[in-house]
């Protein structure tokens, strides 16, 4: 975890401690008066002079937490992010198929080598009006911040209900409301549950509408495992820039 301070009163970022062991002084202490012996004297062995001390600084502080990942998994409740967590790395987390399953957010760790690791945090599901408190709204929203790729998964089944270009024009609204940055991070988007997906046209638009954005777009079933190897060769560069 990383801690962000903030001003409560302004909003002002006062720090970010990104790193293990960070100090920063936040709120200088006051300067202690002179006390009574500061003014004894061969004459005046018991003084009750003194001398006031200076205040120290005050703030009212918003410490927020936010997670430490190197990848960000984003996008629609049920949209297949904790199935792929478990089955690229060894975290356990709830899975069901009801909304909401996940309530804060996991983290696993994937190897792609004996010296190469990164970090994936599954990011509980975002739905329209999140950047305002919607759903588990901006809670989870900042985690993703520190993250360098965003892996969009979009479901194309049609047990969803739903349109997946919709989903996806939806959740880059959300990230783009919440932070400008978001936005200009590395994005993968996913084309999830490919398996029981019976329309291959919606696969299709998805993927069209990925490449009119300039985003690389994968076909995954994290049931089946297909796609997977493909996926974390696309994210590993941008990990571990060269």
């Amino acid at each position: 975890m990383g801690t962000v301070v903030y001003d409560e009163a302004t909003g002002e970022l006062l720090h970010d401690f990104a790193t293990s062991g960070e100090r920063y002084l936040i709120a200088r202490g006051g300067r202690g008066g002179r006390g009574n012996q500061h003014f004894a004297t061969p004459t005046h062995q018991a003084p009750e002079e003194h001398e006031p001390g200076k205040p120290g600084q005050e703030w009212n502080l918003r410490l927020e937490l936010k997670l430490l990942a190197d990848v960000g998994l984003v996008g629609f409740p049920n949209a297949g992010k904790s199935t792929l967590i478990s089955r690229i790395s060894a975290a356990n987390p709830k899975i069901a198929d009801y909304p909401f399953t996940t309530l804060e957010p996991n983290l696993g760790v994937v190897r792609v080598s004996d010296d190469k690791t990164y970090v994936v945090a599954d990011i509980p599901g975002l739905i329209e009006g999140a950047h305002l408190g919607a759903g588990l709204g901006v809670q989870f929203l900042r985690h993703v911040e520190r993250t360098k790729v965003l892996v969009h998964l979009v479901d194309v089944s049609e047990f969803s209900g739903r349109d997946p270009v919709n989903d996806f024009k939806i959740i880059l609204k959300e990230l783009g409301s919440f932070s400008e940055e978001l936005v200009k991070k590395p994005m993968i988007v996913v084309a999830t549950k490919t398996d029981v997906a019976q329309d291959a046209g919606r696969i299709e638009k998805l993927k069209r509408a990925a490449a009119r954005r300039k985003m690389p777009f994968y076909k995954i079933s994290s049931v089946t495992g297909a796609g997977l190897p493909e996926l974390l060769y696309a994210i590993t560069p941008l990990v571990f820039p060269e």
